[in-house]
Order: structure tokens, then C-alpha cells, then sequence
């Protein structure tokens, strides 16, 4: 299906969902004491206008490494939310657990073959020690092995030889019991450093570029509440140093031709449950 441009009205009625969605999410850590923050898109919109940037149509959210661990034995899902992350039953072709809409819809292309929860989603991305020297080269090395057996597909946007030895690891490692065990012990080697530990804070999940930022630990020491869409959720106390890590310049617009949503999509619909659409626009032709 070819890709379908969202019109600023769908994108607004996505952030209106999605504000929905971080209060609740917000009222469950305050209530369990889990320390989390805006990242991303959602932290640049807080500190530049206090609310979403106009394209952005998601939450994004770090948590440290011991509460996302928490995060997944505590939440309790509800009618309108639910909890998803990889698992010896369940592959997302995410690396990091979400908090989905149930009663929503939003058929990411990536996942239109995959039987799983398709609303709209708030990703926590979960935030680790990064060590130094060998230990941290070890790391990211694992941490690029997650990523390819959790996902279970040899990236495409990395470089030719990327895909080539990405594929050859997924051959070599066939089926999807053992990539699981592979996924796993990649996941317990690349955590295995506290952030108590460390002197520096790095985002193993979010992909190979961000993977490669090292913030000090003093930029997430504490939560900073400021104003997002006439509620109060919290940043990190260092944000202007984690943005401008991250992203560079982040108070200057980007040019024009950019201030598009970076999502390719089948189907939205922020009024009607996912599962109407199921063998329509996702699970037309189920993968293994």
C-alpha cells in the first residue's frame, strides 16, 4: 500500500491520544515510584513551545534500566491499555517495550504482518550504564546483536556489508526459540553495567546512531517537571546538554521539507479498535 500523508487534523488528533496516554502512563509511575522522562521529539516540544512539535505524532520516554525492569512486572493492563514487549512468545520487530492504545489504530508498515497490538503506542525506551574502554565497545557489539535478533531482520539503512553480515548471523541463527535465547543472553550482557556504576548514561535501543552517545550521568540525576500541553511531565534536569548530545541545534526549526511525521503507515484510526482491521491492512499475509 503506497504511503499516506496525515493531514494536521489526524496528526492532532494522534497527539491528543498520545497526551491522553502519558497522563495515564504518568499517574502509574508517580503511583509506583518509577523514575522516568520526555525524550526525543516530546522533550525538544516541552523546552521550545511547551507542547507537542506540530509533526510529531508520538511519546517517547526513557526509563532507567532498574525501572523499565519494574515497569514490566508491575503494570497491570486495563481496557484502554496494554503493555507489549519481545518475548519467547512475541516478536514486535520492536527492541523496546511500548504502552498501546488498545481502542485505537495505527498499522505501522514495519509490523503490518505481525498479529500484535497495532494501536497507537508510547514507546519507553529503556536507559543504561555505559562503561569504558573494551567493556564499552563490548557493549554496543552486543547491543547490535539484540537489535538484530529481536528484531529478526538484517537492517536495510545501515550499509551494504551491515546487511550482508546481518543476514548470514539470521541464517546461521534460523528459528525464532533461538534467536530468543540469542536476543536474551545479547540483552544480559549489554545491562549488565549500573548505572550506580558508571560515570556515563547511553540508550542501547534506539538504534545503532543513538547508540553511539555516552551523556554524563549528572544530565539524568534528577526530573525536571515543566509545562507540555497545560500538564506538568517531567525531563531530565540536563536537558539542554542531552539535546544538544542528541540532536544538535535543537531550538532551530528544521528545514521545511522535514517537518513531516516519520512514520510509514497502512491505517490509522484514533476512534476504532485495531482489531476490525486484522486480515485488511495488517496479518494479510502473516509471517512465521
Amino acid at each position: 500500500m503506497a504511503q499516506i500523508a496525515l493531514t494536521d487534523e489526524q496528526v492532532r488528533s494522534m497527539q491528543l491520544k498520545g497526551l491522553e496516554m502519558a497522563l495515564f502512563f504518568d499517574k502509574f509511575c508517580t503511583e509506583h515510584n518509577l523514575t522516568y522522562f520526555f525524550c526525543g521529539g516530546c522533550c525538544i516540544g516541552t523546552v521550545r513551545s511547551g507542547g507537542f512539535v506540530p509533526w510529531d505524532d508520538d511519546v517517547d520516554v526513557f526509563m532507567p534500566r532498574e525501572d523499565y525492569e519494574r515497569l514490566k512486572r508491575e503494570w497491570i493492563d486495563t481496557d484502554d491499555y496494554s503493555i507489549q514487549y519481545p518475548s519467547d512468545k512475541l516478536c514486535t520487530e520492536n527492541q523496546f517495550l511500548t504502552i498501546c492504545a488498545n481502542n485505537t489504530t495505527f498499522i505501522k508498515t514495519y509490523q503490518m504482518n505481525r498479529d500484535i497490538n497495532h494501536g497507537l503506542v508510547l514507546d519507553v525506551l529503556p536507559i543504561d550504564g555505559c562503561p569504558q574502554g573494551f567493556k564499552r565497545k563490548m557493549q554496543k557489539l552486543w547491543a547490535l546483536l539484540y537489535s538484530l535478533f529481536v528484531v529478526g531482520k538484517a537492517p536495510d539503512n545501515h550499509g551494504g556489508a551491515v546487511r550482508l553480515l546481518g543476514k548470514v548471523a539470521l541464517t546461521l541463527v534460523p528459528t525464532f526459540k533461538m534467536r530468543y535465547k540469542m536476543w536474551r543472553l545479547c540483552e544480559r550482557k549489554m545491562t549488565k553495567y549500573k548505572i550506580s556504576d558508571c560515570e556515563y548514561i547511553t540508550e542501547l535501543c534506539s538504534g545503532p546512531h543513538y547508540m553511539q552517545n555516552e551523556y554524563p550521568k549528572h544530565i539524568f540525576a534528577e526530573q525536571l517537571r515543566m509545562d507540555f500541553e497545560g500538564h506538568k511531565f517531567p525531563i531530565p534536569v540536563g536537558y539542554d546538554e542531552y539535546l544538544k548530545m542528541a540532536f544538535g541545534d535543537y531550538m532551530t526549526l528544521p528545514p521545511v521539507e522535514k517537518r513531516v511525521c516519520h512514520h510509514e503507515f497502512e491505517k490509522m484510526d484514533m476512534e476504532n479498535s485495531y482489531k476490525i482491521y486484522k486480515g485488511k491492512y495488517y496479518c494479510v499475509k502473516e509471517e512465521k
